[in-house]
């Protein structure tokens, strides 16, 4: 049954593509199946994100994309705006990446050549690359909570710690 519900929403997205040729909607679906085999496999993050920027770029085409990571700060997210801008590079696309909770997990930044805005088509793809990462995020965190058991997942530790003596005489 699940396998049915998946072979619709193929159909489904292929009706809403430009059908401008059918390999480039058999090579987005291979690319979407590919990385989420990769994370479910566990395949370190980067790696991931990698991926689903290498496939959105090939998608879309004339275009670099970058997903950082929350624990990134914005002046990092600037510095990379300026050194594209020293390329001849436009900001094309940015947008946050949240989990299902609303928690931000990171940002994607995209960059072309000509400065130009995103056709429907390609806000399609981006919001499901944007999806993907967000699923890898997820998982990636959920996966680094379940492989260290000695802290626990908001942080505190448990019991109390050992006091030191302050002098000994």
């Amino acid at each position: 049954m699940g396998e049915h519900r998946f072979r619709q929403s193929e159909r489904r997205l292929a009706m809403m593509l430009p059908h401008d040729s059918e390999g480039r909607i058999h090579y987005m679906l291979e690319a979407e199946d590919k990385i989420l085999r990769s994370i479910s496999a566990r395949v370190p993050l980067p790696k991931i994100l990698n991926e689903i920027c290498t496939a959105l770029d090939c998608q879309i085409g004339n275009m670099v994309s970058l997903i950082s990571l929350t624990e990134g700060d914005m002046a990092n997210t600037a510095e990379t705006a300026r050194h594209a801008a020293l390329f001849g590079l436009h900001i094309f696309f940015s947008a946050g990446i949240f989990s299902a909770g609303g928690e931000e997990l990171g940002s994607l930044e995209m960059y072309c050549c000509p400065a130009r805005d995103a056709s429907s088509n390609e806000l399609q793809l981006i919001g499901r690359a944007a999806c993907l990462a967000a699923i890898a995020m997820e998982c990636d965190t959920k996966a680094g909570n379940e492989t260290n058991h000695r802290i626990p997942a908001d942080g505190s530790a448990r019991g109390s710690a050992v006091k030191w003596p302050i002098s000994q005489n």
